[in-house]
């Protein structure tokens, strides 16, 4: 080959090659996207934990809780009704979000500032307080994080539950705070004598009174600070933004409705807990 046609192809390689990255970003960066799911024939993949009465497995792993049926009510307006659940641990469902083993993360997820950080939220589904499930009769009377410093009690929360972070901020000690893999465990904690007290969301900790046959009862969310209540979404991955935009036109006709609270009775949300004006973008400030 002459030296002329060696120079003249040094020349052309470099504009395919920078054609040929041209082409490859778009793909990379709508990779795992749920819009190329959808399009490609794919269901979208729910993700949740077994927190009842929030997001749980019924039959064949059917979404049951008031905040899958929110969220499937979205989707079935947006015209998406092909979805496979996939059920895990309550810890892994930021990190499997992530790792894109789903698309959609619901199970009564709090919006705080540090999962901001590692996911989006769609605009809030519903407000809600945190408290305690204690022994029958309350005998340590632990009705708030202020309780459990200064009478020295043991406090168990579930692997990433929010209570544990809230804790801290009201200056409880390490030493007085019991990690467990979930409210399962959580209950049996207190049911046992380990623990002293557990913390919860206000529905979580009602479902587990109930379920314990009398055992433990739940405290007055009221008692903590105004704080501590906080706003719930459904998770997305950083790069789903497109399809989070339409979710939450969506949500914003949903939310409130006669057929979402149609939907959510069962589960004892009432239109006490509708979410009101504050925006998703607020709440990642300020809790």
């Amino acid at each position: 080959m002459s030296t002329r046609k060696i120079k003249k192809w040094l020349c052309i390689v470099p504009v395919i090659g920078f054609v040929a990255v041209l082409a490859w970003l778009p793909c990379q960066a709508h990779a795992d996207s749920i819009f190329d799911r959808i399009n490609d024939g794919e269901p979208i993949r729910l993700g949740f934990a077994h927190e009842i009465p929030w997001a749980y497995p019924g039959d064949n792993q059917k979404p049951l809780g008031f905040v899958n049926a929110i969220t499937l009510g979205i989707l079935e307006q947006m015209g998406y009704t092909d979805i496979e659940p996939v059920v895990t641990e309550w810890g892994g469902l930021i990190p499997g979000l992530k790792a894109s083993r789903f698309d959609i993360i619901t199970g009564g997820m709090y919006i705080t500032k540090s999962r901001c950080e590692n996911v989006n939220f769609s605009e809030p589904v519903g407000v809600f307080g945190e408290c305690f499930i204690v022994p029958k009769g309350n005998p340590k009377g632990l009705h708030s994080y202020q309780d459990i410093k200064e009478k020295n009690a043991i406090l168990v929360s579930g692997a990433g539950y929010t209570t544990i972070e809230n804790a801290k901020k009201e200056d409880v000690p390490e030493g007085n705070l019991m990690v467990v893999p979930g409210n399962t465990e959580i209950l049996a904690a207190v049911k046992s004598g380990r623990a002293d007290a557990g913390g919860l969301t206000y529905f979580s900790a009602l479902h587990l009174s109930r379920e314990s046959g009398g055992a433990v009862e739940a405290t007055d969310p009221r008692k903590n600070p105004k704080w501590t209540f906080n706003w719930v979404g459904i998770g997305f991955r950083k790069t789903d933004t497109e399809f989070m935009k339409a979710f939450n036109e969506a949500l914003q006709d949903y939310i409130g409705s006669d057929a979402m609270l149609e939907a959510v009775e069962q589960y004892g949300y009432t239109e006490s807990q509708l979410p009101g004006d504050i925006a998703t973008s607020w709440v990642c400030e300020n809790r």
